[in-house]
């Protein structure tokens, strides 16, 4: 191991077998500031605000931009259960007291019933039950009708 070349950083400069590299540019150097020098082809940077662009005014101006928005429109939903509303009757704020009546449905399940042979008093079952009734929905202040939820 005695032939062995001595390592890169101890080569000689004047050495033929080492390669005679040029000054590094660009990233091992730096310029005043900490920067590295510009490359070629590239403007120098320069420092402050871009230019005002054409069009655009420079100074305190002040401008009222007005933006009208679409009106919303909710729409409420009456099922079953109690809704909180506005009654459109006493304008309050209120939810709904819901009582059950019989409609078009406890009266079709009432003529089936009929149909099928239950005739002796089974087919007057669907108007004791409220799920077979539609609900209607009161206001609990003015006892105005609001809605009425039918089951067909």
């Amino acid at each position: 191991m005695a032939d062995a070349p001595p390592p890169y950083s101890e080569v000689p400069k004047g050495d033929k077998g080492a390669p005679d590299y040029p000054p590094a540019t660009g990233y091992g150097t730096t310029q005043a500031g900490g920067y590295p020098p510009p490359q070629a082809g590239y403007p120098p940077p320069q420092g402050g605000y871009p230019p005002t662009q054409p069009g655009y005014q420079t100074g305190s101006t002040s401008a009222t931009v007005v933006v009208n928005q679409p009106a919303v429109t909710v729409v409420q939903t009456f099922t079953e259960t109690p809704v909180r509303t506005q009654c459109p009757h006493c304008r309050a704020d209120i939810i709904t007291a819901t009582t059950y009546d019989a409609g078009t449905f406890s009266w079709l399940i009432c003529v089936i019933l009929c149909l099928v042979g239950c005739n002796l008093g089974c087919c007057l079952l669907p108007f004791c039950m409220d799920g077979c009734q539609d609900v209607v929905h009161s206001c609990p202040n003015c006892r105005q009708q609001i809605s009425r939820w039918g089951r067909m």
